[in-house]
């Protein structure tokens, strides 16, 4: 593609993640809801040259960079499909309520509140259900452990993470972020940008991460039960319990549930944003620490106490572990190897080693790329048996040039 890339060419091309960021960057362009109820900056003409330019090279949707590694090299451990680690192992919230209520074991909210409690970081800035429409999620600032609590389980809805990264920035207070991968390659691009970031974000932590629904996704849920959003009091897509029921509450008393494995059942109905069958770091590379489930074959087979898997990046992020273990608030378990995680996490294995074919897909459909250089796309690829090889790169050309069906 040889014309210059601009924010609404990303847009149009199904590369967007709706992050926010075009809304930090911006004056007068905000985060609004498209069809489906994804995210999307509005108005999408509403950039000034400077901002457009900033904007487009910021972009997470086409650049991607993991945080840089600076441990000593006899101390990183590497892997083509998972990058660099220091360690890998089970993990979950110490205190027995935290991990009920959080998404899986817990260990994101439990840090969350041991950085709170130890001082490191003033705030946590992450995202939580809105109080008046519980299917839609904001960004929020949390300053107690409390509030770190009541913000935890997993929200899988549009959400514009960055969209208030302006107003914790301008606290001037050490704080950390809580986010999805593809946010924090923002966080990674703008760190080149704006000095800020790398002196007041003193901790990014992730999850390995599924993918992003449409809003699509949990109107069918509220279809199937024949409930009007405008009665929703509480719409818990998991947690309270591992995995838990998605649960949603009305205002006339009627509640109900239906578990992961209904929820999840049909790959076909995930709904997913178009860019995440993209994302070259859904296993967080971009983070000091990434939270994974840990089911094997990757789906579960019913409840259980709550497990994370954890993979640990950086030596900030080794320290932090170390030090929540040793003030009571994570428990760790065993170590987890390299294959014991391509087996709990075999959707994201797939879509690493079909990377190359897609991207090369966007490129025949004359679309912008995605420029990944240190995600091994090219040594990924080649994992991929030759005869996937084509149907991938033919169903990416199909499926970013026409519309999205969920």
């Amino acid at each position: 593609m040889t014309e210059t890339i601009t924010i609404k060419s990303i847009v149009e091309a199904g590369l967007c993640i709706g992050c926010g960021l075009c809304e930090t960057l911006t004056n007068g362009v905000s985060m609004q809801a498209n069809a489906n109820g994804s995210l999307r900056p509005f108005p999408i003409n509403g950039f000034t040259t400077k901002e457009e330019d900033l904007c487009s090279r910021m972009c997470p949707g086409i650049h991607v960079r993991p945080a840089l590694n600076t441990t000593p090299t006899d101390a990183i451990k590497s892997d083509t499909v998972w990058g660099q680690y220091l360690q890998m192992h089970y993990a979950w919230a110490t205190d027995n309520n935290t991990r009920f209520i959080g998404s899986t074991g817990g260990v994101l909210t439990a840090l969350g509140q041991y950085l709170i409690a130890s001082q490191q970081a003033k705030f946590i800035y992450h995202v939580k259900a809105d109080s008046d429409y519980p299917l839609h999620s904001n960004p929020c600032i949390s300053e107690n452990e409390e509030q770190v609590l009541a913000a935890a389980g997993s929200r899988y809805a549009p959400v514009a993470p960055l969209s208030a990264l302006g107003t914790a920035l301008d606290r001037e207070q050490p704080f950390a972020i809580i986010a999805k991968p593809c946010d924090l390659n923002a966080i990674e691009n703008l760190a080149q940008q704006d000095e800020r970031i790398n002196r007041l974000i003193k901790f990014r932590l992730t999850m390995v991460c599924g993918g992003q629904s449409t809003m699509t996704k949990a109107q069918h849920v509220l279809n199937h039960f024949d409930i009007d959003e405008s009665r929703v009091t509480l719409y818990r897509h998991r947690g309270y319990g591992n995995p838990g029921p998605t649960r949603i509450e009305t205002r006339d008393n009627q509640s109900v549930e239906i578990s992961y494995q209904e929820l999840w059942a049909d790959e076909a109905g995930w709904c997913l944003e178009s860019r995440c069958k993209l994302c070259p770091d859904a296993l967080g590379e971009c983070a000091d620490i990434a939270a994974a489930d840990v089911w094997p074959g990757g789906s579960p087979g019913g409840e259980d106490e709550g497990f994370n898997g954890i993979v640990v990046r950086t030596p900030r992020g080794e320290t932090l572990v170390s030090e929540a273990v040793q003030a009571g608030y994570l428990t760790q378990g065993k170590q987890i190897s390299v294959d014991e995680f391509n087996d709990f996490q075999p959707h994201q294995v797939s879509k690493k080693i079909s990377l190359k074919w897609r991207y090369l897909g966007l490129a025949r459909a004359g679309l912008p790329s995605i420029a990944a250089p240190l995600y091994r796309v090219g040594e990924l690829g080649e994992m991929l048996p030759e005869a996937q090889r084509e149907p991938e790169t033919l169903g990416t050309v199909q499926r970013f040039t026409k519309a999205d069906e969920c």
